[in-house]
Protein backbone atom coordinates (compact mmCIF):
# COMPACT_ATOMS: atom_id res chain seq x y z
CA UNK A 1 0.00 0.00 0.00
CA UNK A 2 1.49 3.45 -0.84
CA UNK A 3 1.97 6.41 1.77
CA UNK A 4 -1.45 8.47 -0.30
CA UNK A 5 -3.25 5.17 -0.12
CA UNK A 6 -2.95 4.40 3.61
CA UNK A 7 -3.71 8.49 4.25
CA UNK A 8 -6.98 8.00 2.24
CA UNK A 9 -7.67 4.35 4.37
CA UNK A 10 -7.50 6.29 7.75
CA UNK A 11 -9.84 8.92 6.30
CA UNK A 12 -12.81 5.98 5.19
CA UNK A 13 -12.11 5.15 8.77
CA UNK A 14 -13.54 7.41 10.38
CA UNK A 15 -16.84 7.72 8.21
CA UNK A 16 -18.29 8.42 5.02
CA UNK A 17 -18.05 12.55 5.62
CA UNK A 18 -14.63 11.98 5.47
CA UNK A 19 -13.77 9.35 2.72
CA UNK A 20 -12.75 9.89 -0.56
CA UNK A 21 -13.38 7.17 -3.33
CA UNK A 22 -9.05 6.40 -4.54
CA UNK A 23 -7.88 4.58 -7.78
CA UNK A 24 -9.60 3.24 -10.99
CA UNK A 25 -13.89 2.78 -10.56
CA UNK A 26 -16.38 1.07 -12.91
CA UNK A 27 -18.98 3.52 -12.41
CA UNK A 28 -17.17 6.98 -13.47
CA UNK A 29 -20.65 8.27 -15.05
CA UNK A 30 -21.40 12.12 -13.67
CA UNK A 31 -18.37 12.97 -11.77
CA UNK A 32 -16.25 16.02 -12.97
CA UNK A 33 -13.16 18.11 -11.86
CA UNK A 34 -13.60 20.22 -9.24
CA UNK A 35 -12.47 23.10 -11.30
CA UNK A 36 -15.28 22.11 -13.90
CA UNK A 37 -17.56 22.92 -10.97
CA UNK A 38 -15.79 26.37 -10.17
CA UNK A 39 -15.48 27.25 -13.51
CA UNK A 40 -11.56 27.87 -13.40
CA UNK A 41 -11.11 25.07 -16.79
CA UNK A 42 -13.83 27.51 -18.59
CA UNK A 43 -16.52 24.66 -18.73
CA UNK A 44 -19.10 26.17 -16.56
CA UNK A 45 -20.82 28.60 -19.16
CA UNK A 46 -23.78 30.17 -17.70
CA UNK A 47 -27.41 30.17 -19.68
CA UNK A 48 -28.41 33.87 -20.01
CA UNK A 49 -29.97 33.69 -16.66
CA UNK A 50 -26.44 33.17 -14.64
CA UNK A 51 -27.81 29.62 -13.86
CA UNK A 52 -26.47 26.74 -16.57
CA UNK A 53 -23.62 24.83 -16.87
CA UNK A 54 -22.89 22.34 -14.40
CA UNK A 55 -22.70 24.58 -10.66
CA UNK A 56 -26.19 25.69 -11.70
CA UNK A 57 -27.50 22.12 -12.40
CA UNK A 58 -25.86 21.51 -9.21
CA UNK A 59 -27.87 24.54 -7.29
CA UNK A 60 -31.46 23.52 -8.97
CA UNK A 61 -30.98 19.90 -7.68
CA UNK A 62 -30.05 21.61 -4.10
CA UNK A 63 -32.79 23.44 -4.48
CA UNK A 64 -35.11 20.83 -5.14
CA UNK A 65 -34.02 18.30 -2.45
CA UNK A 66 -34.39 21.41 0.01
CA UNK A 67 -38.44 22.59 -1.75
CA UNK A 68 -37.36 26.05 -2.45
CA UNK A 69 -36.90 28.51 -5.38
CA UNK A 70 -34.33 30.60 -4.11
CA UNK A 71 -31.57 29.60 -6.03
CA UNK A 72 -29.39 31.77 -3.74
CA UNK A 73 -30.17 29.59 0.05
CA UNK A 74 -29.88 26.74 -2.50
CA UNK A 75 -26.61 27.53 -3.96
CA UNK A 76 -25.14 28.79 0.12
CA UNK A 77 -26.32 24.98 0.69
CA UNK A 78 -24.72 23.29 -1.56
CA UNK A 79 -21.39 25.11 -0.95
CA UNK A 80 -21.94 24.23 3.21
CA UNK A 81 -21.97 20.81 2.23
CA UNK A 82 -18.57 20.48 -0.53
CA UNK A 83 -16.99 22.75 2.05
CA UNK A 84 -18.23 20.12 4.73
CA UNK A 85 -16.45 17.46 3.01
CA UNK A 86 -13.57 19.33 1.92
CA UNK A 87 -12.67 20.51 5.51
CA UNK A 88 -13.12 16.85 6.47
CA UNK A 89 -10.55 15.00 4.26
CA UNK A 90 -8.17 17.45 4.78
CA UNK A 91 -8.38 18.17 8.57
CA UNK A 92 -8.75 13.88 9.08
CA UNK A 93 -5.42 13.68 6.91
CA UNK A 94 -3.57 16.56 8.93
CA UNK A 95 -4.85 15.03 12.30
CA UNK A 96 -4.48 11.19 11.68
CA UNK A 97 -1.91 11.10 9.23
CA UNK A 98 0.22 14.15 8.88
CA UNK A 99 -0.06 14.54 5.36
CA UNK A 100 -2.98 15.47 3.22
CA UNK A 101 -3.57 13.74 -0.39
CA UNK A 102 -3.20 15.86 -3.03
CA UNK A 103 -7.06 17.60 -3.23
CA UNK A 104 -6.31 19.94 -6.44
CA UNK A 105 -9.03 21.07 -7.68
CA UNK A 106 -8.18 20.09 -11.20
CA UNK A 107 -7.16 16.37 -9.81
CA UNK A 108 -10.11 15.72 -7.40
CA UNK A 109 -13.55 15.16 -8.90
CA UNK A 110 -17.15 15.02 -7.45
CA UNK A 111 -20.50 13.67 -8.13
CA UNK A 112 -23.83 15.02 -6.60
CA UNK A 113 -26.32 11.82 -6.17
CA UNK A 114 -30.11 12.44 -5.91
CA UNK A 115 -29.73 11.76 -2.04
CA UNK A 116 -26.66 11.58 -0.28
CA UNK A 117 -23.69 14.09 0.37
CA UNK A 118 -21.54 15.03 -2.12
CA UNK A 119 -19.05 11.90 -3.63
CA UNK A 120 -15.54 12.71 -3.85
CA UNK A 121 -13.16 10.82 -6.21
CA UNK A 122 -9.57 10.86 -6.75
CA UNK A 123 -8.56 8.83 -10.02
CA UNK A 124 -4.82 9.16 -8.72
CA UNK A 125 -3.73 8.53 -4.91
CA UNK A 126 -0.65 11.05 -4.24
CA UNK A 127 0.39 12.70 -1.61
CA UNK A 128 -0.01 16.78 -1.65
CA UNK A 129 3.54 18.35 -2.59
CA UNK A 130 5.20 19.50 0.78
CA UNK A 131 6.15 23.46 0.25
CA UNK A 132 6.78 26.26 2.92
CA UNK A 133 2.41 26.79 3.04
CA UNK A 134 2.71 23.34 4.08
CA UNK A 135 5.49 23.26 6.78
CA UNK A 136 2.66 23.98 9.76
CA UNK A 137 -0.50 21.65 9.69
CA UNK A 138 -2.58 24.73 9.73
CA UNK A 139 -0.92 26.22 6.89
CA UNK A 140 -1.34 22.85 4.74
CA UNK A 141 -5.59 22.80 5.19
CA UNK A 142 -5.61 26.80 4.87
CA UNK A 143 -3.97 26.09 1.65
CA UNK A 144 -5.45 22.76 0.38
CA UNK A 145 -8.98 23.72 0.85
CA UNK A 146 -9.23 27.64 1.67
CA UNK A 147 -7.27 28.65 -0.74
CA UNK A 148 -7.37 25.92 -3.66
CA UNK A 149 -11.30 25.00 -3.40
CA UNK A 150 -13.37 27.46 -1.60
CA UNK A 151 -11.21 30.97 -2.62
CA UNK A 152 -12.39 30.45 -6.50
CA UNK A 153 -15.92 28.95 -5.84
CA UNK A 154 -16.92 31.94 -3.83
CA UNK A 155 -15.68 34.50 -6.61
CA UNK A 156 -18.34 31.90 -8.81
CA UNK A 157 -21.11 31.82 -6.36
CA UNK A 158 -20.95 35.57 -5.92
CA UNK A 159 -21.52 36.61 -9.28
CA UNK A 160 -24.00 34.18 -10.10
CA UNK A 161 -25.89 34.09 -6.72
CA UNK A 162 -25.21 37.47 -5.14
CA UNK A 163 -23.76 35.65 -1.93
CA UNK A 164 -21.45 37.70 0.33
CA UNK A 165 -18.15 37.22 1.46
CA UNK A 166 -19.39 37.43 5.14
CA UNK A 167 -22.09 34.37 4.15
CA UNK A 168 -19.79 32.17 2.22
CA UNK A 169 -17.02 32.34 4.87
CA UNK A 170 -19.12 31.86 7.94
CA UNK A 171 -20.81 29.04 6.00
CA UNK A 172 -17.15 27.65 5.40
CA UNK A 173 -16.27 28.47 9.50
CA UNK A 174 -19.28 26.12 10.63
CA UNK A 175 -18.39 23.36 7.87
CA UNK A 176 -14.91 23.49 9.35
CA UNK A 177 -16.28 23.13 13.18
CA UNK A 178 -18.69 20.38 11.95
CA UNK A 179 -16.40 18.18 10.84
CA UNK A 180 -13.90 18.89 14.18
CA UNK A 181 -17.55 17.61 16.66
CA UNK A 182 -17.39 14.31 14.10
CA UNK A 183 -13.51 13.65 13.80
CA UNK A 184 -13.48 14.12 17.77
CA UNK A 185 -16.26 12.19 18.42
CA UNK A 186 -15.04 9.08 16.17
CA UNK A 187 -11.42 9.63 17.50
CA UNK A 188 -11.70 10.80 20.80
CA UNK A 189 -7.86 9.72 21.24
CA UNK A 190 -7.13 12.43 18.35
CA UNK A 191 -9.09 15.21 20.03
CA UNK A 192 -7.00 17.51 21.66
CA UNK A 193 -5.03 17.66 18.27
CA UNK A 194 -7.77 18.12 16.36
CA UNK A 195 -9.45 20.98 18.20
CA UNK A 196 -6.39 22.88 18.22
CA UNK A 197 -5.40 22.74 14.57
CA UNK A 198 -9.13 23.76 13.69
CA UNK A 199 -8.30 26.88 16.16
CA UNK A 200 -5.12 27.61 14.56
CA UNK A 201 -7.44 27.06 10.56
CA UNK A 202 -10.11 29.79 12.22
CA UNK A 203 -7.43 32.11 13.27
CA UNK A 204 -5.85 32.38 9.78
CA UNK A 205 -7.17 33.95 6.55
CA UNK A 206 -9.38 34.38 5.46
CA UNK A 207 -11.74 32.44 8.03
CA UNK A 208 -10.62 35.00 10.52
CA UNK A 209 -13.14 37.05 11.92
CA UNK A 210 -15.79 33.96 10.66
CA UNK A 211 -16.68 33.72 14.61
CA UNK A 212 -16.19 33.36 17.97
CA UNK A 213 -14.77 29.58 18.37
CA UNK A 214 -14.76 29.16 22.43
CA UNK A 215 -12.62 25.94 23.80
CA UNK A 216 -12.53 25.23 27.61
CA UNK A 217 -10.73 23.13 29.37
CA UNK A 218 -13.27 20.56 30.27
CA UNK A 219 -15.85 21.20 28.94
CA UNK A 220 -15.20 21.12 25.24
CA UNK A 221 -15.95 23.87 22.72
CA UNK A 222 -18.68 26.15 21.17
CA UNK A 223 -18.53 28.15 18.00
CA UNK A 224 -20.66 31.00 16.95
CA UNK A 225 -20.64 32.59 13.87
CA UNK A 226 -21.09 36.09 12.91
CA UNK A 227 -23.27 35.57 9.43
CA UNK A 228 -26.12 32.95 8.81
CA UNK A 229 -26.50 30.58 6.02
CA UNK A 230 -29.81 31.38 4.77
CA UNK A 231 -31.64 28.17 5.71
CA UNK A 232 -33.91 29.71 7.40
CA UNK A 233 -35.74 31.45 4.16
CA UNK A 234 -36.83 27.44 2.84
CA UNK A 235 -39.81 26.62 4.36
CA UNK A 236 -39.84 24.63 7.72
CA UNK A 237 -36.09 26.02 8.04
CA UNK A 238 -35.06 27.46 11.23
CA UNK A 239 -32.20 29.01 12.83
CA UNK A 240 -28.82 26.97 13.12
CA UNK A 241 -27.43 26.32 16.31
CA UNK A 242 -24.54 28.56 15.52
CA UNK A 243 -26.59 31.11 14.02
CA UNK A 244 -25.37 34.89 14.44
CA UNK A 245 -29.35 35.34 14.63
CA UNK A 246 -29.88 32.75 17.22
CA UNK A 247 -26.77 34.32 18.90
CA UNK A 248 -26.32 37.89 17.93
CA UNK A 249 -22.55 39.63 18.56
CA UNK A 250 -24.10 42.23 21.48
CA UNK A 251 -25.08 39.39 23.41
CA UNK A 252 -22.35 37.14 23.71
CA UNK A 253 -20.60 36.79 27.09
CA UNK A 254 -17.10 38.97 27.24
CA UNK A 255 -14.15 36.55 26.87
Amino acid sequence: MTEASAVLAQLESVGPYFTVQHGERPDPEGFRTLSDLYGTDGADAPDGDGTGGPLGAYVRLYARRMGTDQLRVAASTLQLGLASRLWSVALGAAVLAGRLPDLAPDRLRVRLTGEGPLELWLPERVLAPQGPQQDHPAGAVVAAVGLAHLRPFHTVLRARYGLSPHTLWGNAASALVGAVRVLNGRRPDAEARTTSLAAAVLESEPLAGSGDFIVEEGLGFAFLRNSCCLYYRIPGGGLCGDCVLRHPRNSRPAR
